[in-house]
């Protein structure tokens, strides 16, 4: 799986890089059969369309890119910057488990209807 970070008016600094690394580490569990070529795009920094003095300063986002599939991207502002992290991943886990969700159940469906077709014989 390929990560990038890229950071916007702020230095990061290792306890930043671990805390994200553990967080987007917890997202690889979502992409199993596609973690070799799935992309994941990590942006944080400071909010410069908002008062440096005021609320919700600090902002993530991130991208989750598997070719042949939609993109999934998320975007939050927090107080902090661990804030902004937890609460972009956890948008992004919820968009990963939908979707996933929703090929089990196309798959599902599509095996109760081999199924049912076999079991009266065929195409009528």
């Amino acid at each position: 799986m390929d990560v990038r970070v890229k950071t916007t008016d702020f230095q990061m600094t290792p306890d930043v890089r671990d805390y994200l690394d553990q967080r987007v580490d917890s997202l690889a569990k979502l992409l199993t059969g596609v973690e070799d070529v799935a992309r994941i795009e990590v942006e944080l920094g400071r909010d410069a369309g908002r008062p440096r003095h005021g609320k919700n300063i600090w902002f993530a986002e991130i991208q989750v890119i598997v070719p042949g599939q939609d993109r999934v991207y998320a975007r939050n502002n927090s107080e902090s910057v661990n804030g902004a992290i937890d609460d972009v991943k956890e948008e992004v886990e919820r968009q990963l488990r939908r979707e996933r969700k929703l090929h089990i159940r196309l798959y599902r469906k599509g095996g109760a209807l081999a199924k049912r077709l076999l079991r009266f014989g065929g195409y009528t």
